[in-house]
Formats: C-alpha cells, structure tokens, sequence
C-alpha cells in the first residue's frame, strides 16, 4: 500500500506545478489588461517614445544615420523606463493604500505571483515599444544592422526592466498614492534627459556629463550604443554589474519597508 504514496505524489507534483504556471500567467494578463485599458497610462507609455523618435530622429535628423543610430538606441531605454517606473511605484502605492496588496498576500496565489505579473507587464510593453521603434527606425531612418544588434538591443529592451521595476517598487513600498505620481515624475524625466536619452551628453555641460553614471538609464543606454555603435564597446561588464547592484539594493529596501507596512 505504501508503494502507491510515490506515484500519487508524482502525478501531484506536475498538476501543482501547471496550477502555479497557470495562475501567475492570467495574473500577468489581467495585469497588461489593466493598465491597457487605462488610457492615461497605456496612451502615453505606447505613443511618446515613438513619437519623440520621429521628430527628433527622423524629421529633424532627416539623412543622419549617426542620429538615427544613436537616437534608436536611447529611445528604445527612454521607451522601457515608463512602464517599470509607473507600472510599480504607483501601482503599487495605490494598491497598497486601498488595502488590494494586502488581499493578494493572503489570497490563494503563487509567492511573487504578483510582482511577477507586474514585471511581464513592464517587460511586454518594454518590446512592443521597441518593435515600433525598430519598424521605424529600419523603415523610415534607414537603419541598418546586422541581425544579432538588433536581437541584442530587443533583449536590452526586454531585460533592462529590471533596476527601473526595482525603483518603482521601491518608491511604490514607501510614497502614498497621491505622492506617488509626483515623485516617480521627479525622477523619470529628468533622468531620460540627464542620462543622454535626449541628446549626447558630449552636447551637454560637463557636469551633467559627470553626474551621470549615477542613474540607471545611463548605464543601460551605454550598452544599447555599443550594441549600434555609437561609443566603444568598453566596460560592459562594470556597467551591467552597476544594474544587477542597483536593481537587488533597490528591491531589497522595498522588501524590507513593504514588509513593515504588512
């Protein structure tokens, strides 16, 4: 009789396990329709990237491939950082306000199943964006590049989520709901721009241009231009080691306070 409990729990284990799969995959879907449906977010986080890159990298920039080059980079980082940026730090702080985080916590989901689903969320519209700009960028600025730049600026687009959602969520455990908006707009903005999202730093007065490797978009847009070509291919490693310590420090402080809120 005893011979039967191993087979039991192996038929339970793959059943448990596509419940799991199941469950987090229509958290992430309901989680993309919400914010979808939410025209004052899903409008300007799909239309300003796209649109910023046709005034200023094709019509103004018109016959310039090294603007069209160096603009599709950095707006494809520009195009990620709203999504993981809002998608978290207000969501969350609203959520959490109107008491929601604290039912998923005791709800029957998966652990992480709700962070998880506002990731996808941020990494799905990350790529949808960025494939309008590469559509954009080979079909109306006559970029061109071999096939594996443009799949390795597609996983920048994809992975670089990750320290931006990290940011969020801290400011999401920490700001209220009414403050929440202002202090993510504090910082998405002026970051894009000091980063050299907008313009080459080279363009920029030189203080900017020290300060900065302090933020997030800097570090990763340096890797989309050495990706195009548009700076050397130097210090990969120490810039994506400076994301993976931002992102954990940044998710790490946001455990620790969503923790002291519970």
């Amino acid at each position: 009789m005893n011979t039967m409990i191993p087979a039991a729990v192996d038929t339970a284990m793959p059943v448990a396990r596509s419940t799991v799969l199941r469950a987090c995959l229509l958290e992430a879907k309901y989680e993309f329709l919400r914010v979808l449906r939410t025209p004052s977010a899903a409008v300007p986080t799909l239309m300003f990237p796209p649109l910023f890159y046709l005034l200023f990298g094709i019509v103004l920039n018109r016959h310039n491939a090294q603007a069209a080059h160096y603009l599709f980079a950095t707006y494809s980082v520009f195009g990620l950082m709203a999504p993981s940026l809002f998608g978290f730090g207000v969501a969350v702080a609203i959520e959490r306000e109107r008491g929601w985080l604290a039912l998923k916590r005791v709800a029957p989901m998966p652990p992480g199943g709700y962070l998880l689903a506002k990731l996808a969320m941020a990494m799905t519209f990350g790529i949808i964006i960025f494939l309008v700009l590469a559509t954009m960028a080979f079909g109306l600025a006559g970029v061109q590049m071999a096939a594996w730049k443009w799949i390795a600026l597609g996983a920048i687009a994809l992975l670089g989520v990750l320290p931006f959602c990290a940011l969020g969520l801290m400011i999401g455990a920490k700001a209220n709901a009414n403050a929440a908006p202002a202090f993510v707009n504090l910082i998405y903005l002026p970051m894009a721009f000091l980063s050299g999202l907008w313009l080459p730093l080279a363009m920029l007065p030189k203080f900017i241009a020290q300060l900065a490797p302090v933020w997030p978009a800097y570090h990763l847009s340096q890797l989309a231009l050495m990706v195009v070509g548009q700076v050397p291919a130097q210090g990969i490693v120490e810039h994506v080691l400076w994301l993976v310590a931002f992102s954990v420090i940044c998710f790490g402080i946001a455990r620790r306070w969503l923790a002291r809120a519970a």
